[in-house]
């Protein structure tokens, strides 16, 4: 009987939904599937029963919402750590996957896994340093520098910046539980649904736009100045609304003042972007991870990646 051909796994773990995906050896996507984020057990389950479907799973990547346990030689690698979502602080993740299919499991945060996607198949390719940021529920960023995914004492928690808050302005306290008025606090989809009483996506004041335009600018520029990308990619749900990007871009510039920056206007509209990949940039990385997991990650340049 002839073997199946490899195929690599994915999983996009959000905290509303999992993504799961598999792809064949050329990166392209061949089928996906949605599971709830529910108990840990039964969302786990629900993606182990989806690889089960799928012959010749070579690895599995997952990128995860965190914090999360990145450290390989540690025994609490691939495991949640404190995180606010009920019922998922100190999840371990990766175990149960390995267990229950036999096959490496490489894991990252959700961010850096939609990074990697944008670097190797979308608006990140060709860079050797750029950021991702996604906007949604919370906030956090990704980064590649020198060809690199950064890791430190820490996996980058962007969203938990301080960044200038204005009372007068804006009196909202802030959404985050631990710090408040940060980045995440005062700018994320929950930040913006606590402040405006409904969800991003019905908040119609171009005043509270003009809002999420600053606070998204100062990351933008604080980010600029400390990591010096040379592109800063701006995914997730709430920059989807479509005079939020300009706005930032415009702040940006004047938030710069002249001092070295991306250039004019013209250069800001390549440098603040969304990402290519849609809401797909996600999944797309955590198949790489899993082609890394096997040293399989050279790919197809121009190449579908949903057949």
């Amino acid at each position: 009987m002839k073997e199946a051909a490899p195929v690599y796994g994915g999983i996009e773990a959000g905290g509303t939904k999992w993504v799961c995906a598999v792809a064949d050896a050329g990166g392209r996507l061949r089928d996906t599937e949605v599971i709830p984020t529910t108990t840990p057990e039964t969302t786990i389950a629900g993606a182990t029963r989806f690889f089960q479907r799928h012959e010749g799973l070579a690895a599995i990547g997952v990128g995860t919402f965190g914090p999360v346990d990145l450290r390989p030689a540690s025994s609490t690698y691939g495991h949640i750590t404190a995180t606010p979502k009920p019922g998922w602080a100190y999840t371990d993740v990766v175990s149960p996957l390995r267990a229950a299919l036999g096959v490496p499991v490489r894991v990252d945060t959700d961010v850096n896994a939609a990074a990697l996607g944008e670097w190797r198949r979308g608006a990140g390719e060709g860079l050797a340093t750029f950021a991702y940021i996604t906007v949604g529920t919370g906030i956090g960023a990704g980064a590649v520098v020198n060809g690199r995914l950064v890791h430190g004492l820490l996996h980058p928690e962007f969203g938990h910046i301080r960044i200038p808050h204005d009372l007068g302005r804006d009196p909202f306290a802030g959404s985050c539980p631990f710090h408040g008025d940060c980045l995440e606090g005062l700018a994320s989809g929950e930040a913006m649904r606590r402040r405006w009483g409904r969800p991003a996506e019905h908040v119609d004041d171009p005043s509270a736009w003009e809002l999420e335009a600053e606070y998204l600018a100062l990351a933008v520029v604080n980010l600029t100045y400390t990591l010096s990308p040379e592109r800063v990619i701006v995914g997730g749900g709430v920059p989807k609304h479509p005079s939020l990007l300009p706005a930032v871009r415009a702040r940006v510039l004047g938030l710069a003042a002249g001092y070295p920056a991306p250039g004019d206007a013209a250069a800001m509209g390549g440098y603040v972007v969304g990402p290519s990949l849609g809401d797909r940039s996600g999944v797309v990385g955590a198949v790489e991870l899993a082609r890394d997991a096997t040293g399989s990650h050279g790919h197809d340049a121009g190449s579908s990646l949903l057949e």
